[in-house]
């Protein structure tokens, strides 16, 4: 990549085997160059070292004392649900059945709904995998000379790490092409994750803020079809699902979008 080598991990079995049982060995993080000169090498994205082990700690404290996974936290994203209703007032009319039967239309939902919600859940990770926003990773790299799958990959200095969700998310055995929240859905319609599912990373650098955002699109999307069923002015067959543009990320296109009252 440029002037640098690159050593791209492919697949899920590859990336498990890096982040998570050599999480070590591949914890470093490589100074993308342009999030670099904004950050001049802090915060937690970008630092490395005890840096970033005391950023790490400080923002799960944070985060905690903030009240990620608390019914407080809960609350607030339910008061900001509210608020989108407010504003607004496919497989879709299934959420929504779901929906009606277990939490109806006047009742706030909360985290403990999720595990009676199989299919709306389903659905809610499927979209996540099919949109694929970030398809490669922040770059990692190695934090000192390693062998990884029979090779030697040297110290920082010589290579980075890119981890292709792509491969993972269109090409794996676990997920086949095609938008189907059945991937995440066992035989009897009970919720079953995936281990190839990681959006928010996985290891060392995964995500400090997955709860948060795991709590947020659930409680916003319930609410949102508890109230309204969203259809688009010329039908779903007008809608172009391919990326507006794409490279180290999929920036998706912009949509006219029909809220009708329920």
């Amino acid at each position: 990549m440029g002037l640098q080598r690159v050593v791209v991990l492919v697949g899920f079995e590859t990336v498990k085997e890096a982040l998570v049982d050599q999480a070590e060995d591949f914890s470093g993080r490589a100074p993308v160059p342009f999030v670099y000169k904004a950050t001049r090498g802090y915060g937690i994205v970008i630092s490395n070292g005890e840096r970033w082990r005391q950023m790490r700690r400080f923002t799960l404290t944070t985060l905690r004392d903030f009240g990620m996974g608390r019914k407080k936290m809960e609350s607030w994203i339910q008061e900001e649900s509210k608020h989108l209703v407010d504003l607004l007032r496919e497989n879709k009319y299934k959420m929504q059945k779901e929906i009606d039967d277990v939490i109806g239309q006047t009742r706030s939902p909360t985290m403990e709904d999720r595990k009676s919600l199989p299919f709306t859940n389903a659905v809610i990770h499927e979209a996540q995998r099919f949109l694929d926003i970030t398809p490669i990773s922040v770059p990692h790299y190695s934090t000192s000379d390693i062998i990884f799958k029979g090779y030697i990959i040297p110290k920082v200095s010589v290579v980075t790490e890119l981890i292709s969700l792509n491969v993972i998310y269109f090409y794996h055995r676990f997920f086949p092409w095609t938008f189907n929240p059945n991937h995440f859905l066992d035989k009897n319609g009970n919720f079953n994750p995936n281990p190839a599912f990681i959006p928010f990373s996985s290891g060392k650098r995964a995500c400090v803020g997955e709860p948060l955002a795991r709590m947020e699109l659930f409680l916003f999307v319930v609410t949102l079809l508890q109230h309204f069923t969203f259809s688009s002015p010329e039908g779903p067959d007008s809608v172009d699902i391919s990326p507006e543009f794409s490279s180290f990320g999929n920036i998706p296109r912009k949509y006219e979008l029909v809220a009708t009252p329920r």
